[in-house]
């Protein structure tokens, strides 16, 4: 039974197509299709307005048929009735999208972690967003990293593979941990553990430990990471032995999601060993750098000046 009617619709549905149905098989479409419209089972929440869905895909076939060809009011919403119609006797053999309530986690001036419902923790820089589900749901684990920067240590589920975007690229993972960087001008990926995929306007790149991929001027590209990086410095004590300034100011923009402002470039040169405490804030790391270098650094906002 169900077959034949899927049969006939979809017969009736090109013939109209054609312009050879008669008026009585053209009026029985358009009953039909009103008829499944106003009596659709329509979830707005994850399906969105139904009068907008179906007047968004009426004025789509408008443009692929050419204005100058007549069209039948009714097909906006044959068009809408009829997915739900083909959906419910299976038409599409795709199983039912589960809908996931999203939650952010939003932090100020200091890093903070979150454990996410499948165990995974993730450790967000400061002045950074991240939108999570409250519980995962179907065959992916999905998140978004929508501002500032993260490390991530994900729960391995070989059969449920864990993927983040974050601007304009997708990071997908099973169970490993990689630092996420995300600015407006580019997005990095450096691997601690495990294997990572990296992907983005049709690039993928695949990392191991010790790599990063790179997204910059809408090019994805990968190298050696840079040692300093290989840690979660968002969770761990870190002493930076006799290293640079210029790396110094990295990862501080990092853990806490400021930009730094110079005058004389040559200050970067610097070197100096700085002992940076997981929960320091970074009044308290900067002072430390003032009293080795003789340096003035001075917080406005999430901007930092050297006066």
């Amino acid at each position: 039974m169900i077959k034949r009617i899927k049969h006939s619709l979809e017969y009736l549905v090109d013939k109209s197509s054609r312009n050879k149905t008669s008026e009585a098989e053209e009026n029985l479409l358009n009953d039909f299709a009103l008829n499944e419209y106003q009596n659709s089972n329509w979830e707005e929440s994850s399906m969105g307005n139904s009068n907008e869905v179906s007047q968004n895909i009426y004025e789509n076939i408008q443009l692929k048929i050419g204005k100058k060809k007549t069209f039948n009011p009714y097909l906006k919403y044959m068009a809408a009735a009829s997915i739900l119609f083909l959906a419910g006797l299976g038409f599409f053999l795709k199983p039912k999208i589960a809908v996931e309530k999203q939650l952010t986690f939003k932090t100020s001036d200091v890093p903070k972690s979150i454990k996410l419902s499948d165990g995974s923790e993730i450790y967000l820089a400061a002045n950074s967003l991240f939108q999570y589900p409250e519980k995962f749901e179907g065959d992916e684990r999905k998140v978004s990293l929508l501002k500032g920067n993260a490390f991530f240590e994900i729960a391995k589920d070989k059969t449920h593979p864990f993927i983040i975007a974050s601007g304009e690229i997708k990071t997908r993972v099973v169970g490993t941990s990689f630092h996420i960087q995300l600015s407006k001008s580019k997005c990095e990926v450096i691997v601690v553990t495990g294997k990572v995929n990296v992907s983005g306007k049709g690039q993928s790149v695949d990392l191991v430990p010790n790599e990063e991929a790179l997204f910059e001027d809408e090019k994805l590209s990968k190298q050696i990471a840079d040692k300093s990086f290989l840690v979660n410095w968002y969770n761990t004590d870190v002493t930076l032995n006799q290293t640079t300034l210029k790396q110094v100011i990295t990862i501080l923009q990092y853990k806490y999601g400021v930009s730094f402002q110079y005058k004389n470039k040559l200050v970067l040169a610097t070197p100096l060993t700085v002992f940076i405490k997981k929960d320091a804030s970074l009044e308290n790391v900067l002072e430390q750098i003032n009293y080795i270098t003789n340096l003035k650094f001075k917080v406005y906002g999430e901007i930092v000046k050297v006066d």
